[in-house]
């Protein structure tokens, strides 16, 4: 991957915060402050639901930004903007039939419990989750 310079990450993180504004509510620093996060990444940090939503909008924004070509930075956050609305109208949709908000101030580290040092476990065989009654 090509180093990038001061001017692409700086409007890399122009297009993120567009895109995740559009379909969760928030900028990645309030979303970041609304899960109490300071130095960690946010995306390691949503839910399921979060994550797949976030990869709705950055997919639909890729592929619009394919078939209209965007010039410059403005079109660029047009397109981020509409991709980010395809993932707001996916979880507003949920929201409806769930009856409540999938944006959550969980972190990952409430549900993802860490490996003790030399306590891993493996993983089941196939043959040890197999069905018993076959």
């Amino acid at each position: 991957m090509a180093a990038c310079g001061h001017n692409e990450k700086k409007n890399f993180a122009i297009l993120t915060n567009v895109l995740t504004q559009a379909w969760s509510g928030m900028t990645t620093g309030e979303y970041k402050r609304h899960k109490g996060l300071t130095k960690e990444n946010l995306r390691d940090n949503m839910t399921n639901i979060e994550l797949a939503l976030n990869t709705l909008a950055e997919v639909a924004t890729t592929e619009l930004s394919r078939e209209r070509n965007p010039k410059g930075m403005n079109e660029s956050k047009q397109a981020a903007q509409a991709g980010g609305q395809v993932a707001k109208n996916a979880r507003q949709d949920l929201e409806r039939q769930l009856g409540h908000s999938v944006i959550s101030s969980q972190r990952a580290s409430y549900y993802i419990r860490p490996i003790e040092e030399g306590k891993a476990e493996e993983l089941p065989s196939e043959e040890d989750t197999s069905n018993p009654h076959e």
